[in-house]
């Protein structure tokens, strides 16, 4: 295999939105962030042709010269599992599952392109291939010591796999990685905060388009992964009376603190912090350990009201996190302010770039 080069372009292909970042490695443990992009897209972009239309739009809004990309796939459909069984070679655990994904899974993996990953202790960056070289799944963990082995399985459906392998044919890029975005934002904190990663117990919160996901991890281990039917879509739904109202006017009475719209709020965040407080509550229950604070991350964070009325529901701490905390900032002073507001929703991007680099 080729030596990977020091910079990279990360790219997040989110239902809303495309985001994309062009880091640079200095070192073994510091990078350098030096443009950032972000393009909507419609809900639907359904050909190969539109994807490769509105990335190509993405990288000219990013610019540089860099060839290499490593891309994330936030999917509604997609599987992230964690299972345990009998130390077996990847390999033959993926055709397992292939073959006998109601048994092993309860679901049907058949039209699934699948990575499985072994995240054992000692394991550093365990990865499984999607395909001959069409993508990866990495994640660092520790496993406690057992006669099961622990495995993270990934699968996107094959037509989707295909979808992006020839949209990407289409760029100037060369695909080196294709990765789900979940297991993005995990690798992204685990850059971004290394100390409460592999110290503390901690859920990650994702506020996406048609989804929100949660991730737990406790010392350096990722124990739960949850996905729920509940995202921007939705809440801009439930402030809009379904359209009755214009989304930008209700996105700045948000802003803006209107009491009439923080009791929307409250009432439609409701369902999503439900299940944020059963994800914990199964974690807490299995480990003995308490969750003290929740690091929350995608456009929806953005608005102190949101993150004030999922502090007031669930009695913890939310907080917005940085997947660049421990990054180099070198940008020109306007991008530098724009950065403000996007990084917020940077952190697949970033997961992917940082995976990339990290290898």
């Amino acid at each position: 295999m080729a030596k990977r080069g020091n910079s990279v372009i990360g790219i997040d292909l989110g239902k809303r939105a495309y985001k994309a970042v062009l880091l640079n490695k200095k070192s073994e443990t510091r990078y350098a962030l030096t443009s950032f992009a972000s393009h909507e897209v419609p809900e639907e972009v359904t050909t190969a042709d539109e994807v490769a239309q509105h990335v190509k739009q993405l990288l000219k809004d990013l610019g540089g010269s860099t060839k290499s990309c490593a891309l994330a796939v936030s999917e509604p459909g997609s599987l992230l599992r964690i299972i345990e069984q009998p130390s077996t070679p990847p390999e033959l655990l993926r055709n397992a599952l292939r073959y006998n994904g109601l048994s092993m899974l309860n679901q049907d993996c058949k039209d699934f392109v699948l990575d499985v990953a072994s995240i054992s202790n000692g394991i550093s960056g365990a990865r499984a291939t999607w395909g001959e070289g069409e993508g990866a799944v990495a994640v660092q963990v520790q496993a406690p010591a057992t006669t099961q082995t622990r495995y993270l399985v990934g699968g996107l459906l094959r037509s989707r796999v295909k979808e992006i392998s020839e949209a990407m044919a289409k760029t100037r890029l060369s695909l080196e990685l294709m990765q789900l975005a979940q297991v993005c934002s995990f690798n992204a904190f685990e850059v971004a905060y290394p100390d409460v990663h592999q110290k503390e117990a901690f859920l990650l919160l994702d506020l996406g388009h048609l989804q929100s996901t949660v991730l737990i991890g406790c010392n350096g281990e990722l124990t739960l992964t949850r996905a729920f039917d509940y995202g921007g879509k939705h809440f801009t739904q439930a402030l809009t009376a379904d359209g009755a109202l214009d989304a930008n006017a209700a996105h700045l009475m948000i802003q803006q603190g209107d009491p009439g719209m923080a009791d929307i709020c409250r009432n439609t965040l409701s369902r999503l912090c439900t299940e944020v407080r059963n994800s914990m509550g199964f974690f807490e229950g299995q480990h003995e350990t308490s969750i003290h604070r929740l690091y929350v991350s995608g456009g929806l964070s953005r608005a102190e009201m949101i993150l004030q009325t999922l502090s007031d529901e669930l009695g913890l701490p939310c907080e917005i996190w940085d997947p660049l905390e421990n990054c180099e900032v070198a940008l020109p002073a306007a991008k530098r302010k724009n950065l403000q507001q996007e990084f917020v929703s940077l952190n697949v991007a970033c997961g992917a770039a940082f995976e990339y680099l990290r290898t």
